[in-house]
């Protein structure tokens, strides 16, 4: 699911609700029924990974270093062949294995961004049990060239297709429309609309919604364009 709206709308705070990192104010966040708070913190860890809008590391630590440090919810001090094994996988799939002993402070933005994401696959790293795991995305496109962006989110689909939950948080309308397979739109704290990207993602909600124009093209499929205005 894609969460998308104008700046201010609330997109982050829900996220935030969702890991933890602020209270609601009324109402609460449950999984499998049982509310967030009263969860176990490391059987918590095992179905729930995030990855922020910016993830700061101070410490002079390796790739490698940085990907296994989600892996520990499952152990108490020291990785196992299979957690190396998850994290070398994980490098492989956002297109970072060949940084694995490199320094992590000396990459680039968009390198930094693709092994945090391969940190976080590695911590709710689908198994062969009908156990779900969830990832929460804030923005994770925004350090990315246009190339590893289609890539971040094929890598996405796929793990969904594997069985993780994701919940991605998008300023990019036509990203959310080509990968999500639901939408929801808030405003101002508010749920405008929830649905398939096609159903949401209609010129009248948009003009309420962003103040903008828009119309949906049809090439190899849907996207939307801004209308042009004329200058008065």
């Amino acid at each position: 699911m894609a969460l998308v709206g104008p700046n201010g709308a609330g997109k982050s705070s829900l996220l935030k609700i969702f890991s933890e990192d602020i209270k609601p104010q009324s109402g609460e966040v449950v999984l499998d029924n049982i509310p967030l708070a009263s969860w176990n913190r490391r059987k918590i860890a095992q179905r729930r990974a995030v990855l922020p809008q910016h993830s700061e590391l101070l410490f002079p630590l390796s790739v490698r270093e940085v990907v296994l440090m989600g892996r520990l919810p499952y152990h108490s001090g020291r990785e196992t062949s299979e957690d190396e094994r998850i994290a070398e996988e994980a490098l492989r799939a956002t297109d970072v294995a060949d940084l694995w002993e490199r320094p992590y402070n000396q990459l680039s933005g968009g390198q930094k961004q693709r092994v945090q994401l391969a940190r976080v696959l590695t911590q709710v790293w689908p198994k062969s049990s009908a156990t779900q795991g969830f990832l929460l995305l804030d923005e994770p496109n925004s350090s990315l060239d246009l190339a590893h962006q289609q890539s971040l989110f094929r890598i996405v689909r796929r793990f969904v297709r594997a069985g993780l939950g994701i919940l991605v948080v998008l300023h990019d309308l036509n990203l959310a429309m080509r990968y999500a397979d639901r939408v929801m739109v808030l405003r101002d704290g508010c749920n405008m609309a929830c649905g398939t990207p096609e159903e949401v993602f209609q010129p009248p909600l948009i003009r309420e919604v962003f103040n903008v124009e828009m119309q949906v093209f049809q090439a190899q499929g849907p996207v939307l364009v801004p209308v042009v205005q004329q200058e008065p």
